[in-house]
């Protein structure tokens, strides 16, 4: 348990100004300290193809923890995604669209507060309420105002400035752990934007592990999955992804995610439209996500 509060302090560690990731595919373009009026400023890569080019158009697939996509030589624990090796080898391939990633950093210090679910806050109960908005998320939650500056700031940026296509059949967000809750929120909370969201080792119990009792799961994780059952797009409408791994901090996920699954059946989501996959023998890492991205984004991006 002691996993992931250990992760999040060792975010904090990194420096916006790191050295910029090297990529083996593609190319990768840093806006440094990207300003935003919802949010503090951060630093947003933009990875294309080898063959970009300004006569194509091309879909666009928002990450969130981007520091820790491209090169392991810059992150904190030297691991990383491999996003442009995975990218651009299924591009290359022809089975995915042509497709850019913008990579947006997370700021280490307010981390849980841009990516835990905001709507859900006011129905969990007292004390945890008071306990999730103190030690958690130091008292200010900011997902919405993360997702207005994906949408409003950072979206009509990206489309400005490169060849994309626009419509919710070409706008995908991914992330992992918390940054797979902010996925599944922003699938949620702006259906007309993102066509789907994908949420590798979703962190489904929301709260930091230790953080509270074992009542975690009726007073914070079952008001996510009310959130969901009544937030997510009309069913088979968008696509939408789990997964799951059973080491480390992903060995505490499959009873929350077996009962958002109960939810997806319950309101119709079928198997071309939504998937759930666990990993026997996989860890909360990013080696483990590296592993399996490819799954993800064939899942999202599939020609």
């Amino acid at each position: 348990m002691k996993i992931f509060i250990t992760i999040c302090i060792l975010f904090s560690m990194i420096n916006l100004k790191a050295q910029p990731p090297h990529v083996s595919s593609g190319t990768l373009k840093r806006y440094e300290n990207f300003s935003s009026k919802f949010v503090s400023a951060r630093n947003v890569e933009v990875w294309v193809p080898n063959d970009y080019s300004a006569k194509k158009k091309y879909a666009v697939l928002y990450m969130h923890d981007g520091q820790s996509l491209f090169d392991s030589n810059t992150t904190w624990n030297h691991q990383e995604w491999g996003v442009d090796e995975t990218m651009g080898k299924l591009i290359k391939e022809n089975k995915i669209k042509n497709c850019i990633v913008v990579a947006v950093w997370n700021i280490p210090a307010q981390r849980f507060a841009d990516y835990f679910p905001q709507k859900i806050i006011d129905n969990i109960p007292e004390p945890t309420q008071t306990t999730i908005l103190t030690k958690q998320i130091n008292g200010i939650p900011d997902a919405d105002n993360y997702l207005k500056f994906l949408v409003t700031e950072l979206k009509p940026f990206i489309d400005s400035a490169y060849s994309t296509k626009q419509g919710v059949k070409n706008t995908f967000t991914m992330g992992s752990s918390m940054g797979g809750l902010i996925s599944a929120y922003a699938l949620c909370e702006y259906p007309n934007i993102f066509g789907g969201a994908a949420c590798l080792s979703i962190h489904s119990p929301l709260a930091a592990p230790g953080l509270i009792n074992d009542s975690t799961d009726a007073n914070v994780a079952s008001k996510f999955r009310d959130y969901l059952s009544v937030h997510l797009p009309k069913a088979n409408t968008r696509k939408i992804y789990f997964d799951y791994g059973d080491h480390t901090l992903d060995s505490f996920y499959k009873p929350y995610q077996t009962a958002i699954d109960v939810i997806m059946k319950q309101i119709g989501w079928d198997d071309k439209h939504w998937q759930t996959k666990f990993f026997p023998g996989e860890n909360h890492s990013e080696t483990a996500w590296a592993k399996r991205l490819d799954i993800p984004v064939l899942f999202l991006l599939k020609k």
